[in-house]
């Protein structure tokens, strides 16, 4: 039987869906990824261990197993749908891929790391999803796990700060106008409420919801974000030498920070 539709679930299909809908959130989406990939093969060796943060079903973690052959990689995230899309579609990678569910917004995920060596740390429009507070935590959290020289690579919409009205305006405008629903119709791209009800439909899927409504019981949408500015002083204060933006396209940003 394919791995891939274990069930009768085609879960890589879910993948692929998740990643069609998410190129309407994220212009240019995989040349942000190239980016951060290209910073990977230039600064590190060809033997490394990555996590991808609130990894989601592996878009990041598919891209780096496949550009780095000799890569292994750490997937973590809060979200049982998330992970079980990505295990169902990528499984192990070939004994590469290690999948953890865990809190981000805690230092519990630490635990789990089982003591292994990390060189590198990803995220991709995800840490959004934090609090100012828990993302400075987890900001010191990784400091403590990265050696001297790891890297901590962040493809998100970071703000501008207030000091910039004219561009965070022109950056809100353009996202304003990039995630309407008529705009996301006319591009024949669904969206993520759209993805969400279709994976509902999925037999697989009442057990994972039912999880996942207990796992993010309590949390909501963070009222406020770090401008830029905040995220490069949350990092230095948590003991990078280094922080700044590699590339960019208004506030869809890849932020780097060197410990």
């Amino acid at each position: 039987m394919d791995r891939t539709r274990r069930g009768g679930t085609d879960w890589a299909g879910w993948l692929r869906r998740w990643d069609a809908q998410q190129e309407g959130y994220v212009d240019r989406r995989e040349a942000r990824f190239s980016a951060m990939l290209d910073v990977a093969a230039r600064l590190l060796p060809a033997s490394f261990v990555a996590l991808d943060l609130a990894c989601g079903p592996g878009s990041m973690s598919q891209r780096l197993l496949a550009r780095f052959p000799e890569a292994r990689v750490l997937a973590v995230d809060i979200d049982p749908v998330m992970l079980e899309v990505g295990r169902g579609a990528l499984g192990s990678g070939g004994g590469r891929l290690r999948w953890i569910e865990a809190d981000l917004a805690s230092s519990e995920w630490l635990s789990l790391l089982g003591g292994a060596r990390v060189d590198a740390a990803f995220s991709s429009t995800a840490l959004h999803w934090l609090e100012p507070a828990a993302l400075t935590r987890l900001y010191r959290d990784l400091s403590r796990v990265l050696p001297p020289g790891g890297l901590f690579l962040n493809g998100d919409h970071l703000p501008f700060g207030p000091e910039l009205p004219t561009f965070a305006g022109l950056s809100e405008r353009a996202l304003a106008e990039q995630w309407s629903d008529s705009e996301f119709a006319a591009r024949g791209i669904e969206t993520a409420e759209q993805w969400w009800e279709a994976f509902a439909a999925d037999p697989a899927a009442a057990p994972l919801l039912a999880k996942r409504k207990a796992r993010f019981a309590g949390k909501r949408r963070p009222e406020t974000r770090l401008d830029l500015d905040a995220h490069v002083a949350a990092l230095r204060d948590a003991g990078f030498r280094e922080a700044g933006t590699i590339w960019q396209e208004l506030s869809n940003r890849v932020l780097l920070a060197v410990r």
